[in-house]
């Protein structure tokens, strides 16, 4: 599959998980639960003047007065929009922008409402998936990793399997796991299935360091 049918399919299961769950259940999102998930969805999607607070902090204010007014919308609405896909005159409906904007959004934020449940599982993933994340942290883990102490290094147990240093340094630790796990990781999230090795001082530092995504 391409990256658009991959993003459009992580689009859909998540909706689907989305109504399953209903509109109050927990997610990896901090304190959202599944509404606001999908409100932020839809935000991000249809209101570029709300969107730019996503990433520019003076204008979080704003972004939170849409988003709010949008969540006070009903769940099955919500979770309609977000199947759906972003209105016409959205950036996000320009040729290749579900693949290239929302192949890891919709990934991160469908494991952000399945992870959020005690019994989550790593699930198999469709074919080409594993490869496409692995292809996206490569790009993107410098920058993830930026203000980490230490060094980090990166090793993917899937697939054709593959290293990658995200940050050079020393005492160096080494995360290991498959493409899914790697990524999720890189994004913040805890709820991993990893091994992570180096010296018990590094592994420290590393577990407690911010990451820029």
């Amino acid at each position: 599959m391409s990256s658009t049918d991959l993003a459009r399919r992580e689009r859909r299961d998540l909706a689907e998980l989305m109504l399953a769950e209903g509109p109050d259940a927990p997610t990896l999102c901090g304190e959202w639960t599944t509404k606001d998930l999908a409100a932020h969805l839809v935000v991000r999607e249809a209101r570029p003047d709300a969107g730019v607070g996503i990433v520019f902090s003076p204008l979080a204010w704003w972004t939170d007065r849409v988003t709010r007014a949008t969540a006070s919308q009903p769940y099955p609405e919500l979770v309609r929009r977000v199947r759906t896909g972003p209105p016409t005159l959205s950036v996000f409906s320009l040729p290749g922008a579900e693949g290239m904007a929302n192949l890891v959004e919709y990934f991160v934020h469908h494991e952000d409402v399945r992870r959020a449940q005690p019994d989550w599982r790593p699930r198999d993933l469709p074919v080409g998936l594993g490869d496409e994340l692995w292809s996206r942290l490569r790009q993107l883990a410098r920058l993830t990793y930026r203000r980490v102490p230490v060094g980090v290094t990166l090793v993917r147990t899937d697939g054709d399997g593959g290293t990658h240093v995200a940050r050079s340094g020393e005492p160096m630790v080494t995360l290991r796991g498959t493409a899914q796990e790697l990524l999720l990781r890189s994004y913040g999230r805890r709820e991993v299935d990893l091994e992570v090795e180096g010296d018990p001082a590094a592994v420290e530092a590393f577990e407690s360091a911010p990451l820029s995504v």
